[in-house]
C-alpha cells in the first residue's frame, strides 16, 4: 500500500518513482483523528493559524511574523475568472472559532512566488513546488496575542507531522490532526497523508524541531485513493526568502502585489473553492481532472 501511494505521487507529479524515498515503519503508523480547537484552552498555542477570508471564499493561512502570512499562491487567484484577487477584499482572522477571533486584520499587499505560473495545467509538480504566497497585513498582530511560527530548517528529523486547518464542513473553527505521516519528499515536493480537504489550501504542515512546532510545508493540493487522503506541498525556506525579497522591493502602498494580471490558474487548487460555496483546496485524482 505504501509503495502504491508513492507511485501515485510519482505519477501525479511527474517524478521518477525511483527517486522517492521508501518509508520506515514509523512513517506507516496509524494517523490520529481530527481535534476541533473549538474552545480557548484547546486553541492555546495555535492562534497564529487563521482563516483567510477572500471575499467569496476562504483558505487557511499562518503567521510567520506579526504582519506576515503564508498561504497557498493559488488562493490569490479567483476560481472563476482566474484573475488576481483584490487584496483589499482579504481579511486574516487569527484563531477564528465560531465567529470569534483573536484578531481580524485586512491584507495590505502580497506576492505569489515568482515561479508560480497559474497557466501551467500540465506541470502539476512545478506548480505545487512553487504554490506559496506571502501576504503583509495592514497592521501587525502582537506576538503575545498570536505568536508567529518559524519555518522548519535543515533536513527532516522524522516522518510524523501535524496539520492545523479550516475546511469545508469545519470552517467555523480550526481542526488539528496532531499526528500524520510524510509519504515522500523529493525535488522540492512533500507528500503527506493528513486529513485535509476543500478550505485547507495554505494550511501549515508542522514538524517538531527541538520540541517546538515549526512549519515544514503548506497544503497545495491533494487526492483520495481507496478512501485515504494524500496531500501535497512544497519545501519552503528558499521560497519564503525569495518572496520576502520581492515584498521588500515593492512600493509601500496597498494592493501592490505582483500577481500576473489575466493569468489563468491551474486546477490543482481552487483558492476558496468558490464553485463549492465553502472554500479551499481542490482535490484532484491521480489521473488529473
Amino acid at each position: 500500500m505504501i509503495r502504491r501511494e508513492l507511485k501515485t505521487l510519482a505519477l501525479m507529479l511527474g517524478l521518477v518513482f525511483g527517486s522517492m524515498p521508501v518509508l520506515s515503519p514509523s512513517a506507516m503508523a496509524e494517523n490520529s483523528g481530527l481535534i476541533a480547537l473549538k474552545d480557548r484552552g484547546k486553541l492555546l498555542g495555535w492562534e497564529a493559524v487563521g482563516r483567510l477570508d477572500l471575499g467569496n471564499g476562504f483558505c487557511t493561512a499562518v503567521l510567520i511574523a506579526p504582519d506576515l502570512l503564508l498561504t497557498a499562491a493559488h488562493c490569490l487567484f479567483d476560481a472563476d475568472t482566474r484573475a488576481p484577487r483584490d487584496f483589499s477584499t482579504m481579511t486574516f482572522r487569527a484563531g477564528l472559532r465560531y465567529g470569534r477571533s483573536i484578531a481580524d486584520v485586512r491584507v495590505a499587499r502580497g506576492t505569489a512566488h515568482p515561479d508560480y505560473n497559474p497557466v501551467g495545467r500540465k506541470q502539476r509538480g512545478q506548480q505545487i513546488r512553487h504554490d506559496a504566497a506571502l501576504l503583509q497585513l495592514v497592521r501587525p498582530i502582537p506576538a503575545q496575542t498570536a505568536a508567529p511560527f518559524a519555518l522548519h530548517s535543515g533536513r527532516m528529523t522524522g516522518e510524523r507531522v501535524s496539520v492545523v486547518s479550516y475546511a469545508r464542513g469545519r470552517s467555523g473553527a480550526p481542526s488539528w490532526q496532531k499526528d500524520c505521516g510524510v509519504l515522500g519528499q523529493a525535488q522540492g515536493l512533500i507528500a503527506v497523508d493528513c486529513d485535509v480537504t476543500f478550505g485547507s489550501s495554505g494550511a501549515p504542515v508542522f514538524m517538531k524541531e527541538n520540541g517546538r512546532a515549526r512549519i515544514l510545508s503548506l497544503v497545495s493540493a491533494g487526492t483520495t485513493e481507496n478512501g485515504k487522503t494524500l496531500a501535497y506541498g512544497m519545501e519552503l525556506p528558499a521560497l519564503v526568502s525569495d518572496m520576502k525579497a520581492r515584498l521588500r522591493a515593492m512600493p509601500g502602498g496597498a494592493n501592490t502585489g505582483t500577481l500576473n494580471t489575466g493569468a489563468k490558474r491551474i486546477t490543482i487548487g481552487s483558492g476558496g473553492a468558490l464553485n463549492q460555496g465553502s472554500g479551499g483546496a481542490k482535490f484532484v485524482s491521480a489521473g488529473g481532472s
